[in-house]
């Protein structure tokens, strides 16, 4: 039994039935309540990565080359279904269909080429097929029905995957001195096939050294990001410095494998002509008179040897993964490492800095949990919520009196551009008629983590004395809310939803009752120091209520929705406030970066309607970090009937560059505005920019970063230097003089007309481009 266990045909069965299990789990995946071609996706890219791994052990380098190009495509397809959400329209389409053409061609030459030669020809020939069909599927329906097109032929294809592995040829280590000595044309000569033995047996007793140094590098790797993000018992405290630590490998491995060794092996194809004359040249003389201190032919035999071992370990990389990535870590680790080092001096960068890498996996984490995990935390405080339930009633608000309050959008990034508003906001927040703010959308950037709250939220939030209330965004969820429930939720209800959140998670997740006792009592410890009065809501969704104004704050979690039990309570309140002036903040903004975001998803699109059906005024969103305003024209009887769209996540988080690059004819609505301009964010950019992200600077300006957004590499330029474009919004209820007004509010104080871009007709005649940026609608309908 041992024997078989340690036999390539189990080898091949196991690799199989992992693969078989993955196909299986993208077949029926069209058919689940929660479906999505993000999850064949991942299990294409899982699939892949087996392969790839598996056919190293195939038995020819052309069933080897056969295996990885079928990995390689199978990954691209995969990450492309990944990452649908970022493609504009039917473009990952477009680039599937491209991916299944290359295959068929490619299955088309190889069915060619074993029918010429006698050899079996069925499985290129289905194969072929296969891809073809699928293209001309994808081609033809155009988007329509692509989901379950791309669904179904993903798991087909990770089957065919299955069989490939199963109906390979295994092969072993062979003796690779000989091989690389017979490519030099070198296989005649007993004293070079004798180098390269000695070459070789070098080459075996080394890999335990270089396992031993690159241990030691993982660990010192590894020990920096565990000092730089710390260490606490939730899942992403526990987990965040090893995916950090992975990704310093995948940065190593592209580093070696796209960037050194093709360097490396394009000169050595360049000397290797040179390289027979030269052995040739050397052997002329015996070995013995080579050794000579002055003799030219014993250095030049160095170097040549040297040469030998090089070729040897790539060969040995083409024959083993253990090898190969051995050869990749030892090349590229160094220049991860200074990546690693250098990457934090220069700020937050979501593509470069693997400690941020981390959020990627706890948003999928989080995804398919925030419905259920909101639901349990509010079941904890409130069976059945209704429409006078999560009120809150901020001191001085009341029906008759003016009151104002802040709104701060995507914050916590804990940097100059979050800093850089302190002040005002801190102003603003100081007059009297300011009764209290509010936070809408990730409150702390990248995980929001208990142990970043204190210099991404206490410390930029130092010297406000009004009440701050805040709804999550989806980074304040990839810890489970815990941060932010010790924070916001007064101490019964934030242990309750702790605790009940880890219940409806069968206790398999963090939040052990010391941890949260712990995080609550750390809550109120920085409250205390910093003076700045939180922890008055119960869940993660409130109202305010006057007589004649609804302020309704939804939270629509990860994936733009709301559960079951925040749209009954949210459908309740919304019919209680019927006459009333309506304002909802959501998580997620309806119009943002130029573009309607309803079409995310169908939930996202039906709660629009709702707002619709309820006559909402205003519907204002984070999530999107600039200053953006649509008007929408509501459809039915009353012709007159508008939506006012406002995106006010400028509050420190990177800009976004959606809005600023979009043309003008483009926009989903005619009458818009966006802050900042094109010309000065722009400027910035080129500014600061420098030759390595010029190539992506020019794809994003000159091309709109097709065929993903502008909005796709919005992070990469952000740049935590003057001058600064951040934004927030103070909003004035005046119920005496029948008006609400929205107040944009910049860096210096409130913005002016000529620092935002607009469209025509939207600022009134008489107002000069000096004048204040303020949005001005009766509080009720005469």
């Amino acid at each position: 039994m041992l024997k078989f266990l340690q036999s390539p045909r189990f080898e091949k069965l196991f690799f199989a039935g992992i693969v078989f299990v993955l196909a299986a789990l993208a077949l029926y995946d069209p058919f689940k309540q929660q479906s999505g071609i993000e999850n064949v996706g991942w299990l294409l890219v899982w699939a892949a990565v087996l392969v790839f791994i598996q056919g190293f052990k195939r038995s020819s380098v052309k069933e080897r080359n056969s295996a990885h190009i079928s990995a390689l495509i199978t990954l691209i397809l995969g990450f492309l279904l990944v990452n649908a959400e970022f493609f504009v329209n039917n473009a990952m389409y477009l680039f599937a269909a491209v991916l299944f053409g290359a295959d068929a061609f490619r299955q088309l030459i190889s069915f060619i080429k074993a029918k010429r030669n006698g050899k079996n020809y069925v499985p290129q020939l289905l194969a072929f097929i296969g891809n073809l069909g699928v293209l001309l599927a994808l081609l033809f329906f155009r988007g329509r029905a692509n989901e379950w097109i791309l669904s179904l032929t993903g798991g087909l294809r990770i089957a065919g995957m299955g069989i490939e592995i199963l109906s390979s040829r295994i092969g072993v280590m062979k003796e690779v001195g000989e091989d690389v000595i017979r490519a030099l044309g070198l296989h005649d000569h007993p004293e070079i096939l004798s180098i390269a033995k000695s070459i070789e047996d070098k080459e075996l007793s080394r890999a335990t050294a270089d396992r031993g140094w690159i241990i030691t590098f993982f660990l010192i790797l590894f020990f920096i990001h565990l000092g730089r993000m710390g260490f606490d018992r939730s899942n992403s405290g526990m987990l965040s410095p090893f995916v950090a630590l992975l990704g310093d490998m995948i940065i190593a491995l592209i580093i070696a494998y796209a960037v050194l060794i093709p360097i490396q092996s394009t000169v050595r194809r360049v000397f290797r002509p040179f390289e027979k004359g030269i052995w040739t040249w050397i052997l002329k003389q015996p070995a013995k008179e080579r050794r000579g201190i002055f003799n030219p032919r014993r250095y030049a035999q160095g170097w040549m040897e040297y040469r030998i071992d090089k070729y040897i370990r790539l060969r040995k990389a083409g024959y083993s993964f253990k090898t190969a990535f051995r050869i990749g870590m030892q090349a590229g680790l160094p220049y991860a490492a200074l990546l690693a080092a250098i990457i934090p001096v220069f700020g937050m960068s979501w593509y470069f800095d693997t400690e941020n890498w981390a959020s990627g996996i706890w948003d999928s984490w989080a995804a398919k949990r925030t419905d259920s995990w909101r639901t349990a935390m509010v079941r904890s405080i409130e069976e059945h919520p209704g429409a006078n339930s999560f009120k809150i009633q901020p001191p001085g608000v009341n029906d008759n009196s003016t009151f104002s309050f802040l709104i701060i959008g995507d914050p916590g990034e804990g940097d100059a551009s979050q800093y850089v508003l302190h002040d005002q906001i801190v102003t603003t927040a100081e007059n009297e008629q300011v009764k209290f703010l509010v936070i809408s959308s990730d409150v702390i950037y990248p995980d929001g983590a208990m142990k970043d709250y204190e210099r991404n939220f206490w410390l930029p939030m130092k010297g406000i004395h009004k009440p701050v209330y805040a709804i999550p965004g989806n980074h304040d969820w990839y810890d489970a809310l815990e941060g932010f429930a010790a924070t916001f939720y007064d101490s019964a209800s934030a242990s309750k939803s702790m605790k009940a959140r880890r219940a409806s998670d069968l206790h398999i997740t963090a939040a052990i009752t010391e941890k949260i006792d712990h995080q609550i009592a750390e809550a109120a410890r920085l409250r205390s120091l910093y003076q700045v009065p939180t922890g008055f809501q119960q869940a993660p969704y409130f109202q305010i209520q006057t007589k004649d104004f609804a302020f309704i704050c939804v939270e629509t979690g990860v994936l733009r929705k709301i559960d079951d039990l925040e749209m009954e309570w949210l459908k309740q309140s919304l019919e209680a406030s019927r006459g009333k002036y309506i304002f909802v903040l959501l998580g997620h903004p309806f119009y943002a970066t130029g573009e309607y975001q309803g079409n995310m998803n169908p939930d996202f699109a039906a709660l629009h309607q709702l707002l619709r059906d309820h006559d909402v005024s205003i519907a204002m969103a984070g999530d999107t970090h600039d200053l953006e305003y649509y008007l929408e024209p509501l459809k039915g009887k009353d012709t007159g009937r508008v939506m006012q769209h406002f995106v006010n996540g400028g509050g420190g988080a990177y800009l976004s560059l959606g809005a600023a690059l979009k043309p003008h004819d483009q926009m989903p609505e005619k009458i818009w505005a966006h802050y900042p301009a094109k010309v000065p964010i722009v400027d910035k950019i080129e500014t600061n920019n420098n030759w390595l992200k010029r190539p992506a600077w020019i794809w994003t300006k000159k091309y709109n970063g097709w065929p993903f957004s502008a909005e796709w590499l919005s992070a990469a330029f952000d740049y935590n230097n003057a001058p600064f474009f951040q934004s927030f919004m103070e909003i004035e209820v005046n119920p005496s003089q029948n008006k609400i007004k929205l107040k944009a509010m910049g860096i210096n104080g409130p913005l002016k007309w000529s620092d935002m871009e607009y469209s025509k007709g939207l600022k009134p005649s008489q107002l000069a481009d000096d004048a204040a940026v303020e949005w001005e609608f009766p509080l009720k309908k005469k």
